[in-house]
């Protein structure tokens, strides 16, 4: 949930917990319309390419590339959409706290797919205009990098909110 809650389960907010519900329902329906965003840019960046004169120059290996990220895009969509299915099916069954989990759940999954297409799409990039040690590089990094960004700093924040911070390098415990 994106309150902090204390030792009774309190968040400090004067809501009951169906209201929080809602709001985080809400909250996680925002975070998925700035995911399908990105990810329909990158989408249809990839889509474009098989039309270019350049894309019949591309080895196995771009070509390869390229349609492992047009289903990560694919796969990616698919997960952005599907807390919006999964509502349709719980609508008005009283099932909301199970809709707000799964959705978060479903959330990281999609995070997940777009740190990848990302990495992907950079991976092919940089091959046909770099060579493939670039691409396999720049792949790599962007995809370390996506990973500290999208897994460990949220965790490290976590840590400092809930008082459980763990040390950093050069830091005694």
């Amino acid at each position: 949930m994106s309150e902090v809650e204390d030792y009774t389960g309190r968040t400090g907010r004067n809501e009951t917990r169906e209201e929080q519900l809602d709001r985080n329902w809400a909250e996680l329906l925002q975070e998925l319309r700035v995911l399908q965003t990105g990810v329909q840019i990158l989408a249809g960046f990839l889509l474009t390419l098989p039309f270019q004169q350049r894309f019949e120059k591309l080895d196995d290996w771009e070509v390869g590339l390229y349609l492992a990220n047009v289903v990560i895009a694919a796969l990616t969509t698919a997960f952005i959409l599907l807390p919006v299915s999964v509502h349709r099916r719980l609508f008005r069954k009283r099932l909301k706290e199970m809709l707000v989990s799964s959705a978060d759940t479903i959330t990281k999954i999609a995070l997940g797919g777009i740190a990848l297409l990302s990495a992907g799409t950079a991976a092919l990039v940089f091959d046909v205009a770099a060579g493939r040690s670039a691409g396999v590089v720049a792949g790599g990094a962007l995809l370390g990098v996506m990973v500290v960004l999208l897994v460990f700093v949220p965790l490290r924040l976590n840590r400092l909110a809930t008082g459980r911070v763990l040390p950093t390098a050069g830091e005694k415990e």
